[in-house]
Formats: C-alpha cells, sequence, structure tokens
C-alpha cells in the first residue's frame, strides 16, 4: 500500500470555500424554489435561515468530532467510535453514492441552463468540459483546486446577493407576507427541503490532513453554514418576487427565468456563467472533499487498496480522483437520461437528515465513552446535540411523508451498502492481512544468511 501522506497546506479560505462549494450548486436554486413553494407569502427567508440555524448546530456537532478525530475518514471514523465499525461503514458509503448523486442532479440542471441559452451545444459537452478542467486541476495539487475553488466560490456569494439586491431593488423591495407561512405543515415541510439547501457542508471534514491546523475545519464548516443562509435568503426572495411562483415551480432553471426577468437576454447570458461557476464548485468541492474520503476508505481496506495510492510527484490521491471523475460522468449521464434530479434533492435531504442526527447522537456517546477534553467542545451541555438529533429526525420523517418513495430508496441503499459491509468488506481485510504476512515472511532474514 501506498505509504505517502498528503500535504498539509490549505488554510481557512480554502476549508469555508470547500465546504459551501459542494452545496453551492445550481440545483439548489430548483431546491430553493421548492422551499417557498411550501409557503403563503415571501417568507422563503424564514424556512431558509431555520434551516441554516438548525444545520448549524449539525456544523457544531461535526466540529467536535473532527475535533476528536482530524482525519480524512471523517464520518466513518467518527461513526465507528460512537456505534461500532459496522454501522459507520453502511451509513458513511451510503452518503458517499449519495453525494455523488446529487453530482448527477447538479449536472442536469446545468445542462437545461445551458441547453436555456445556447441549445446547439449538447449539454453533455458542457459537464465534459467542467469535469476534466477540475480533474485536472485536482491531479496537479490540493493547493491548485483549493484556490480555484475560492475563487469561484466567493465569487459566486457575492454576484448572487449583488444580482438579488439588484433585482429586489428595482421592485422597491416590496415583499408580500414576507412572515405568512401558511401554518406548521407548510414551514415544517419548507424547512426540511430547505435541509437540501446545505447538503455536504460537513464534507469539509476529509480535509483534515491536509489544513495548516486540524481547527481550522471546524471553523470553516461553521462559517460556510453562515454564508450559504444569507446567500441563499436573499437570492431565494428575490427570484420569488420578480417570477410568479408557479412558473418557478414548473421549470428546471427557475434561475435562468429569474434572469431573463430581471435583467433581460444580458441576465440570460450573466446567469450561464454563474450556473457554470455554480457546477464548478460543486465538481471540484466534490473531487477533493469525496476522493479523500474514498483514499482514507482504501488506506484502511475499507475499499480496495489501489485507491489509496498517492502522486510522488503531486503528492495527491489521483486514483481516488478518476474514481470520482467516472462514477461522477455516469451518474450525470444517468440523471440527464431520467430526469429524476427531484427524486435525488429529496433523497439528499433525507440522507442529510439521517447523517446529521447520527453525528449528534455521536456527540453524546463519545463524550460518555472518551469523557477527555477536546480541541472543540459544543457549548450548552447535551441542550444542542440532543435538539439537532430530535429535529433532524423529525425533518427526516417529514421528507419520507412527503415522498414515501424516497423512504424505499433510502432503505434500498441502506440494504445494498450493508450487504457490502457483511460480505465484501471482511474479504477485504483478509486479504490484505495476508499480504501483509507474506511481505514480512519475505522481508524477514532467512535462517544462516549473513547478518
Amino acid at each position: 500500500m501506498n505509504r505517502l501522506q498528503l500535504k498539509r497546506v490549505l488554510t481557512l479560505r480554502t476549508v469555508v470555500a470547500t465546504s459551501a462549494g459542494l452545496t453551492l450548486a445550481s440545483s439548489t436554486f430548483v431546491a430553493a424554489v421548492q422551499v417557498a413553494g411550501f409557503l403563503a407569502g415571501d417568507a422563503a427567508w424564514l424556512a431558509i435561515f431555520t434551516s441554516g440555524l438548525l444545520c448549524f448546530g449539525a456544523a457544531a456537532c461535526f466540529s467536535e468530532l473532527n475535533a476528536r478525530y482530524p482525519s480524512a475518514a471523517g464520518i466513518r471514523l467518527y461513526f465507528a467510535r460512537a456505534f461500532g465499525e459496522r454501522v459507520a461503514l453502511v451509513v458513511s458509503l451510503l452518503y458517499m453514492a449519495v453525494v455523488l448523486g446529487v453530482v448527477g442532479a447538479e449536472s442536469y440542471v446545468l445542462a437545461q441552463s445551458l441547453t436555456f441559452a445556447v441549445p446547439f451545444v449538447p449539454p453533455l459537452a458542457w459537464i465534459m468540459i467542467v469535469y476534466v478542467l477540475v480533474t485536472g486541476l485536482n491531479i496537479r495539487g490540493i493547493k491548485i483546486a483549493g484556490n480555484f475553488q475560492d475563487l469561484i466560490t466567493y465569487g459566486m456569494m457575492v454576484a448572487l446577493v449583488a444580482l438579488g439586491l439588484a433585482a429586489l431593488a428595482q421592485r422597491g423591495f416590496a415583499l408580500q407576507a414576507p412572515l405568512a407561512t401558511g401554518g406548521p405543515a407548510s414551514f415544517i415541510n419548507a424547512v426540511a427541503v430547505g435541509i437540501f439547501l446545505f447538503v455536504g457542508f460537513e464534507w469539509a471534514a476529509p480535509l483534515a490532513e491536509e489544513v495548516v491546523h486540524t481547527r481550522l475545519v471546524s471553523r470553516g464548516m461553521l462559517l460556510a453554514v453562515g454564508l450559504l443562509s444569507l446567500v441563499y435568503a436573499v437570492f431565494t426572495v428575490a427570484m420569488t418576487v420578480v417570477v410568479p411562483r408557479e412558473e418557478l415551480l414548473s421549470s428546471p432553471v427557475p434561475h435562468m427565468l429569474f434572469a431573463r426577468h430581471a435583467l433581460g437576454p444580458a441576465g440570460v447570458w450573466a446567469m450561464v456563467g454563474l450556473s457554470l461557476a455554480a457546477s464548478a464548485t460543486t465538481f471540484n468541492a466534490g473531487l477533493i472533499s469525496v476522493s479523500r474520503f474514498i483514499y482514507a476508505s482504501a488506506r484502511e481496506c475499507v475499499l480496495p487498496p489501489v485507491f489509496s495510492r498517492v502522486s510522488m510527484r503531486f503528492f495527491t490521491p489521483w486514483v481516488a480522483v478518476l474514481t470520482v471523475f467516472v462514477i461522477g460522468v455516469s451518474a450525470s449521464v444517468g440523471v440527464l437520461l431520467t430526469g429524476c434530479y427531484l427524486t435525488i434533492v429529496n433523497l439528499a435531504a433525507a440522507m442529510e437528515s439521517l447523517v446529521y442526527v447520527l453525528a449528534a447522537l455521536a456527540v453524546v456517546a463519545l463524550r460518555r465513552k472518551e469523557p477527555a477534553a477536546c480541541g472543540y467542545t459544543v457549548r450548552g451541555g447535551l441542550f444542542v446535540p440532543a435538539l439537532t438529533a430530535a429535529v433532524f429526525l423529525g425533518l427526516l420523517g417529514a421528507v419520507v411523508l412527503v415522498n414515501p418513495a424516497v423512504g424505499l430508496y433510502l432503505l434500498a441503499g441502506l440494504a445494498l451498502t450493508w450487504l457490502y459491509v457483511r460480505h465484501v468488506v471482511p474479504a477485504l481485510k483478509e486479504k490484505y492481512r495476508r499480504e501483509r504476512r507474506s511481505r514480512r515472511r519475505q522481508s524477514s532474514p532467512r535462517p544462516g544468511a549473513l547478518p
């Protein structure tokens, strides 16, 4: 197995950009409109800030877990220490698959956005251009990929807020019933779908072995959730003020409709650029984070050891990066052919809620198992972890009740990953043990040999 280590070069700026970049995607505009669709007035901002506040609690739990175990293995290590290896593997492997599915949904929305403006270019061509670009950057080095992530993510945030404020200024910042939610049930459903807007922020945790200090991961996740809440709230309210809500809900590219209504043809082309940037941040952050998770899992024989290979020239897990590239392209083609992007949006929201419940419970379990203090502890005793677990369990139930098929897909995914963990992982570990014993025998001195 390759023994080269990853390089510690990343700063807080890149951690925030990676945490926010995986969620800041074209597909989140669709989810944002779905949030607004549940509510009676222009109260989307309220649901989004509520979702962000709940995710802030989850981010605090992940920050404590990362402070205890700063590793590229991320949630797999946290959950293994709290609940056992098998539970950790089942949940983390399925979550990785769902995140890669989100990349497929992102590809679909990107393709629809570009077809909206440039119908003569095949959608898959745009997707391949972005994928090849970010894959090349990731293989060349984490610092290069991180700088690219910084530039695109922060540029996107500033542009979206500026565009939203400009559109609201044209309407005199006149909102219709900004506090009208339409009742508790509508608000709960809106908040549950709003969780998707933050899906994947905790995938900054696998960068723990490449940051200059491990506590930067904790700070980065918390800052990312706060910034995303502001960006999504401003832009979503602007979309629903400028464009009739029914028109937005019926379109796979509501942000393109908004741009055309707000700024005309120039707005469409500006949004094309923003859509490409949004997809680039998602693809790049996904490659950075998920490839590190695959690398760490292979290093510990949860996946075939070949995925743990590190480039001797660039110190990057190049096999894992190429694997994410292949899976991401396959997922993109699948979603393009089926058009099931909304199903993936809801599945991601459900899986995210499940992971956050387990993260909160892991904090409680590890405080009892390992009471020694760590670099970061969620304040307020057990209040925040307990509240986070209860709230996200309720939101998981809300998503499944509204979309029963999502519950079936989630159960099927858990069953498949359990079979993999039950039968394949032990075989991989046994194979590695045999190879390690064989290497030791070959390296040990033969009887009678000269010293």
